[in-house]
């Protein structure tokens, strides 16, 4: 069940949910009235952004971040513009992966131009170079760069390492020329998770079935996602990273996550314990909004054309297959203004899909747990 809240809540202890208009049990469970513009204040995000803001107010932001990646379909436009308006080396830790256009060839690559401009920007200028085949770019930057309390900006719009304690966002130009990334103080909207998820239930269920929940009416949109509550302690950091990478499709700005014991072990593991930090909401904390979300009634779902908010539940899937299959593709005219051949039902056979292969690739999939699952 994932349900959302009208108006503000406050989050008392990190675990007490209390509605704006129903304030006055915050002072019941406190001892202190509710202050709204104080209780702002206590979200893991307030306390990341005041402390990258260069800005003498909070609400029109100028925020410098700790480090930067693209990857090898973007480099090159990126840093050509950079070096036209002025650049004369990268102002902060800078990572060019080499993971998004590395199609094999006798010799080497099809785009070993590209990856060869990579290399060389980054001796000239200072950068991480990470060659092809190597590391895919989210991955090399959970595990090498993110960490508790930091800031990331990339070029790739999945660029989300919220569970790792860092809050990241896709857009990087002005960053390389020392101008700052200017925004206004954002709304941030509670993502509590309560329960535990089932077993055979996945991240990418989880998230879809949040997305389902928000894209369409814009309840995140531009805002940042923080996700507290009891239910994050069910998740390894693995799995966390699995939901948050997908936040990017519910038009988020970005997102955070509360940090605990398993978030340390990960870093650890890398050999880099000393950029874990515990994060966790104050004792009473605002939110413009909640997700709430009963981890345990999460079931195994399905993305369907055209966007993965259109997401169902396999079993519904199962039970109303050429109805919504039929939508699909009347949706897919639409799209194509009437000229799309696009033909789901005549792979039903009874009442089941028959599907060829299957791939686990892309920013949705593809991290270390669902590679030894399959």
């Amino acid at each position: 069940m994932v349900s959302l809240y009208d108006g503000g809540i406050y989050l008392v202890n990190g675990k007490e949910i209390v509605p704006e208009q129903e304030s006055v049990k915050v002072e019941v469970l406190t001892g202190k009235k509710a202050d709204k513009e104080a209780a702002k204040k206590g979200t893991i995000a307030y306390s990341i952004l005041s402390a990258h803001n260069t800005a003498d107010n909070m609400e029109h932001l100028k925020i410098r971040f700790d480090s930067m990646a693209s990857h090898d379909i973007t480099f090159v436009g990126i840093v050509q513009t950079a070096k036209a308006s002025g650049m004369e080396k990268f102002p902060i830790p800078y990572v060019l992966t080499n993971c998004h256009n590395t199609l094999c060839a006798v010799g080497g690559t099809i785009n070993e131009d590209d990856h060869m401009f990579g290399l060389s920007a980054a001796k000239k200028y200072g950068g991480i170079y990470v060659p092809p085949h190597i590391a895919v770019i989210h991955q090399y930057m959970r595990e090498m760069m993110a960490g508790c309390g930091k800031m990331i900006l990339g070029s790739d719009s999945h660029t989300r390492y919220g569970a790792l304690g860092t809050m990241a966002i896709g857009e990087l130009v002005k960053q390389l020329l020392r101008d700052t990334y200017d925004v206004a103080y954002p709304g941030v909207i509670a993502v509590y998770l309560d329960g535990c998820p089932k077993p055979g239930t996945g991240p990418q269920d989880i998230a879809l079935a949040i997305i389902r929940a928000v894209f369409k009416n814009g309840y995140v949109k531009n805002k940042v996602m923080e996700f507290v509550g009891p239910g994050v302690a069910s998740m390894t950091t693995d799995y966390r990273n699995g939901v948050d990478v997908m936040t990017t499709e519910t038009t988020c700005l970005t997102s955070i996550w509360r940090t605990d014991e398993d978030t340390r072990n990960y870093l650890a593991k890398h050999h880099r314990e000393a950029d874990y930090k515990k994060l966790d909401p104050a004792d009473v904390a605002y939110y413009d909004g909640c997700v709430y979300v009963d981890l345990s009634t999460v079931k195994p779902m399905i993305a369907l054309p055209f966007h993965p908010s259109n997401a169902f539940e396999i079993d519904e899937l199962k039970a109303n297959m050429k109805d919504i299959l039929h939508m699909v593709e009347m949706d897919a005219e639409k799209v194509s203004g009437g000229k799309a051949h696009f033909t789901l039902l005549d792979k039903v056979v009874g009442n089941d899909l028959m599907v060829q292969q299957g791939i686990i690739a892309g920013c949705a999939g593809g991290n270390y747990s669902n590679v030894i699952e399959a």
